[in-house]
């Protein structure tokens, strides 16, 4: 504690802004890419439930049995634009805290989901673990509308 941060070009708070901001893209991108005629029509959810209904652990299976399964286009919305809303709060530093917890909490939820898949395994723990970061190093200090309005002091 107390150690000064020594960094090239931009101060701390400003390359914490950088990787919070490259996290807001990286969710914008899973938000864009996603073919939204098949996927409000339930193909996402449709191939979700496919990987839940042979997941290793029973309690993922009955989770989404339970809480996905029953409400597949709601559930095809709420991802979708869960997505979209995390990456222009993480761009804009709107919510910072918020949308890095939210993301957090939605990564763990795909890393479990998808627990066999190990190329799903990099993308979601580096996107929890930049959350992380975020959130502990307070990445709404600089370039936000957090830090413009003085919100999460």
């Amino acid at each position: 504690m107390g150690t000064t941060m020594h960094t090239i070009w931009l101060s701390g708070a400003e390359w914490c802004a950088v990787l919070r901001i490259g996290l807001g893209l990286w969710w914008l991108e899973s938000w864009r890419h996603k073919d939204k005629k098949t996927w409000f029509a339930g193909g996402g959810i449709d191939w979700a439930a496919g990987i839940a209904a042979d997941h290793r652990w029973p309690a993922v299976r009955k989770s989404f049995d339970r809480f996905v399964k029953p409400h597949p286009r709601l559930m095809a919305y709420l991802v979708a634009y869960a997505e979209l809303a995390l990456g222009l709060g993480l761009i804009t530093g709107f919510l910072t805290p918020i949308a890095l917890v939210a993301g957090a909490v939605l990564n763990l939820i795909y890393l479990i989901l998808m627990i066999h898949d190990w190329a799903e395994q990099g993308q979601n723990l580096m996107m929890a673990l930049i959350s992380a970061v975020g959130l502990l190093a307070m990445s709404w200090q600089s370039w936000s509308l957090d830090g413009a309005l003085g919100l999460f002091r």
